[in-house]
């Protein structure tokens, strides 16, 4: 198994960080290159023409591996909404059909859909938060609606960020196919600890950003495009997407024909001399972990915690259900007043998500967190 890689993380031993879906630390290695970064941006003149491309195509190289990607299919963009609102220009939605998102998913692959429906003629159908947890089967059935308007679009992240909740995105995928529907995964919540192969899986859209699982900074995302929509009109018009427009040239409009692939998505002022690195460094260094390691190192100690936890009168989603590596817990009554304050106050970081306590660690965790979350705990709500 996968040791603790806490060594690499400025992370004090009496500090019980289990907080990685909101904000991942930034390792060390990654922490020296922002500041290495802040400096050249002081002295511009000292980076050479190509600088700036070199770090753009290793970050695009970065998240390609991560999902197995060719790297031209990745875009540089700055925030799930904004490949959402790319995928929403690019993808054809018919009159009269459906697109379907979660309950309580968060809002990036939702509220472009619903901005969009009046008036281009379509609806978009919630799948309600199921009662057993159970995210996957009520997707399928939703997709499977007797009497309902054809599906075009299931726009739906892979993990349910409240509830931890994990959807089989092959399953899905497949019931897609079967009404020739398109398929827009936000993979904030999986990308780098689940294994996601795009050339297997074959989906329209992947998008996922680096600040939460991929150990980077925030800012940094990226967008996979499906080669069969690599035609389309980007959301922004820039010279970087087009195949000749340079400051360099005698004659800077020389040739407005957009790029073949899916750089020609990249965002405006894509050349962030300081947090592309950065962003670089954390999908690296999962990749080089890999997916499968990850996971089994962070299961390993939500298991610990689920565990632990179920004499507290604690509800948790069946180990079935559940993505390895985001733990949700329920209270009877509801969340105690003031629990995640008082956790804080005993160097314990965790978040409050929906009513319920979101408990999400990552590889710099051990067994002494998991256990000391586990017994502060119960001497809190025992008091």
């Amino acid at each position: 198994m996968l040791a603790s890689q806490r060594d690499l993380f400025d992370i004090p031993r009496h500090v019980c960080y289990l907080n990685s879906a909101s904000y991942s630390p930034l390792p060390l290695k990654t922490q020296e290159a922002g500041r290495a970064a802040v400096g050249r941006k002081g002295q511009p003149w000292t980076l050479d023409a190509g600088f700036a491309n070199r770090q753009n195509e290793r970050a695009r190289s970065a998240a390609a591996r991560l999902i197995n990607a060719d790297p031209g299919d990745v875009a540089l963009i700055p925030a799930i909404s904004y490949g959402v609102a790319t995928a929403a220009k690019v993808l054809t939605i018919p009159r009269g059909s459906r697109v379907i998102v979660l309950e309580n998913d968060h809002s990036s692959p939702v509220l472009e859909w619903h901005e969009r429906a009046e008036a281009q003629g379509f609806t978009v159908e919630t799948v309600k938060q199921p009662a057993d947890g159970d995210w996957t089967s009520a997707v399928l059935a939703t997709i499977e609606r007797t009497g309902a308007p054809p599906v075009s679009l299931a726009s739906i992240s892979s993990v349910h960020w409240s509830d931890g909740g994990m959807l089989d995105i092959d399953r899905i995928q497949v019931a897609l196919r079967r009404h020739d529907a398109m398929f827009l995964i936000d993979a904030t919540q999986g990308a780098g600890v689940l294994a996601l192969d795009v050339k297997r899986l074959d989906p329209d859209v992947v998008i996922f950003p680096t600040y939460k699982w991929l150990l980077g900074p925030y800012g940094r995302a990226f967008l996979y495009m499906a080669k069969r929509h690599q035609n389309g009109v980007p959301l922004e018009q820039i010279s970087a997407a087009r195949r000749n427009v340079r400051a360099e040239n005698a004659v800077y409009f020389t040739d407005l024909a957009y790029l073949d692939d899916a750089r020609r998505y990249d965002m405006g002022e894509r050349d962030y001399f300081i947090s592309m690195e950065m962003a670089a460094i954390g999908m690296e260094m999962l990749s080089d972990w890999g997916a499968a390691a990850v996971a089994e190192r962070i299961a390993m100690l939500t298991d610990r915690i689920a565990d632990g936890v179920r004499d507290l009168g604690v509800n948790v989603l069946e180990r079935r259900l559940r993505s390895p590596h985001i733990l949700s817990l329920g209270f009877a009554g509801g969340l105690p007043d003031g629990l995640i304050e008082k956790l804080a106050l005993e160097n314990i970081y965790v978040a409050l998500r929906l009513g319920r306590m979101r408990v999400s660690p990552h590889v710099f965790n051990d067994e002494a967190d998991a256990d000391r979350f586990v017994a502060t705990l119960a001497k809190i709500v025992r008091r």
